[in-house]
């Protein structure tokens, strides 16, 4: 019985919580970087979604210079 007793204690003192919080951190930190990276390249993909969109329909793809505006035309 005291062997349990010293086993269920030692399991109990392990250091998985800590583990726990530091993935838990290291998943926050990465998805505010994804977060980051489509809102920074979110116009870039859009713009090229656009494009290609219109070259698939047979069209061909005018950027303008303002941000997210095209035409495609055929």
């Amino acid at each position: 019985m005291l062997s349990l007793y010293t086993n269920l204690s030692v399991r109990l003192r392990s250091e998985k919580g800590a583990t726990a919080v530091e993935y838990g951190v290291m998943v926050a930190l990465i998805a505010v970087a994804i977060i980051v990276a489509v809102t920074l390249l979110g116009g870039n993909l859009t713009e090229l979604f656009n494009s290609t969109a219109c070259s698939v329909k047979g069209g061909t793809w005018t950027a303008t210079t303002t941000a997210l505006a095209g035409s495609c035309s055929k």
